[in-house]
């Protein structure tokens, strides 16, 4: 099969989104294939459209890693199914790569970066995609898992009702509630400062934007101890969350997550991805959450 490369554009968008309708096997990846490439082409980084007969059959994003230049990352990797198993999934990747060098880049990782990701790595179902990272390479460094929550009937464990634990909290100087506009930069400020850069760039990404919210704690007149966000990767995906140190054992993380599941509930979700999870007993035992996706996470010295 025949097939050019060239550098992908603004106006070669609305036909990668149809791509990856196609391409991406897992239906939830499909159905936000939208939101997955306007997210990732946010960030600074490279991206390629390979064509037959003027059709686009493939397209690889590529990105820099926020905190080391050095270091960059194939963000999104979808080939057609029919124009599989001729070469144009390991073409597009080299010209990411070559593009990626050509920037400073020393090291390539086939996983996801924060703040701007649309998966941790590669979904272990995606088989024809760890077979290519395999022999173009890669070496598996890392397993990441998300979990789910079902958000589908009223009498979920992800929807039990806050009320009475941010009564509790009330009568501890601590108050609940969602996040505005006028929030920002406090929420912003805080999660780079507990957290890290990466966070904060989720956290100005879940604020005041339509089908993504941000829910926070606070003590007294603003006192941030807590927030706990969805939306930002994706509009099914739940994530990132933290509690100030000094605050952890009060609930209060708890409570944030389920109002941010509501939220997402309301919006019409039936199924919550808490990504890139850390503290799995924490989310099975308040939202009844279970590991369903795992990713490998590759990485290659150019």
């Amino acid at each position: 099969m025949d097939f050019s490369i060239t550098p992908l554009t603004d106006e070669d968008v609305p036909r990668v989104v149809e791509l990856c309708r196609a391409a991406l096997d897992l239906p939830e990846d499909a159905a936000e294939a939208p939101q997955i490439v306007a997210r990732l082409r946010e960030q600074p980084g490279t991206g390629f459209v390979a064509t037959v007969d003027g059709s686009v059959a493939g397209a690889v994003l590529g990105s820099i890693a926020l905190r080391d230049k050095s270091v960059g990352h194939i963000d999104l990797v979808a080939v057609r199914p029919d124009a599989r198993r001729q070469g144009i999934g390991r073409a597009l990747i080299g010209r990411a790569e070559a593009a990626l060098a050509g920037l400073g880049v020393t090291e390539v990782l086939l996983a996801g970066n924060p703040p701007y990701y649309a998966w941790p790595g590669i979904d272990v179902r995606y088989t024809p995609a760890v077979c290519a990272a395999m022999a173009l390479g890669y070496e598996q460094d890392r397993t990441a898992w998300n979990m789910t929550a079902d958000l589908s009937y009223p009498e979920s464990p992800a929807l039990r009702p806050t009320e009475p634990a941010e009564q509790r909290l009330a009568a501890k100087g601590i108050t609940v509630r969602r996040a505005t506009a006028d929030d920002a930069n406090a929420l912003v400020e805080f999660a780079r400062s507990t957290f890290g850069a990466s966070w904060a760039g989720e956290v100005a990404h879940s604020i005041d934007r339509e089908g993504a919210g941000l829910h926070l704690a606070i003590r007294g007149p603003g006192e941030i101890l807590g927030f706990a966000a969805f939306g930002s990767s994706r509009p099914s995906w739940f994530g990132p969350m933290g509690t100030a140190p000094t605050a952890q054992g009060l609930g209060i993380g708890g409570v944030l997550l389920r109002r941010c599941l509501r939220e997402q509930h309301e919006l019409g979700i039936t199924r919550s991805q808490i990504g890139w999870v850390g503290p799995v007993p924490f989310y099975a035992r308040n939202a009844g959450a279970w590991i369903e996706r795992v990713f490998f996470l590759y990485r290659k010295q150019l």
